[in-house]
């Protein structure tokens, strides 16, 4: 398992190339998930966190997700600092025997990524700086995933 947080740009397929390395014989699913910052009104996203402590939350959701969804395998990355419209700001891959377990892993990181983990979102946009909170819908998706709880 792999959780890296950055600042730099990073490319999902590569990400999911060395992911995948050489291939796995005791896998059957790859499923892969890369959030991507939306442009229109949004100049830029800033991400911020707390470094060590971010890293140690999202490994201990993501511990629980790998054990009930019997992973094989999983790698999280995560920008911070500003990103630009259209660069990634997320990557989740999770390795499964079966591709339920590696869909149901990668939709229940998500969903914690979205609402609950440690970063502090802002946007920035042509009026001006606007905080990002997570969406009751947001909430609700987060709430039917036990492992995340």
């Amino acid at each position: 398992m792999q959780i890296r947080i950055t600042p730099d740009r990073f490319a999902p397929e590569q990400e999911l190339a060395m992911f995948l390395g050489d291939g796995r014989e005791d896998a059957g699913a790859c499923a892969t998930f890369t959030g991507l910052c939306r442009g229109g009104a949004v100049r830029w996203l800033e991400l911020e966190h707390y470094p060590g402590f971010t890293e140690a939350r999202i490994a201990a959701i993501a511990e629980r997700v790998a054990e009930a969804r019997k992973l094989l395998d999983l790698r999280i990355v995560h920008r911070t600092g500003r990103i630009a419209p259209g660069e990634a700001i997320v990557f989740v891959a999770a390795l499964a025997p079966h591709r339920s377990e590696a869909f149901a892993a990668v939709e229940a990181l998500m969903d914690y990524l979205k609402t609950d983990a440690p970063f502090w979102k802002r946007e920035m946009r042509e009026t001006g700086a606007a905080w990002i909170e997570p969406t009751a819908q947001d909430i609700t998706r987060r709430a039917r995933h036990k492992e995340t709880r």
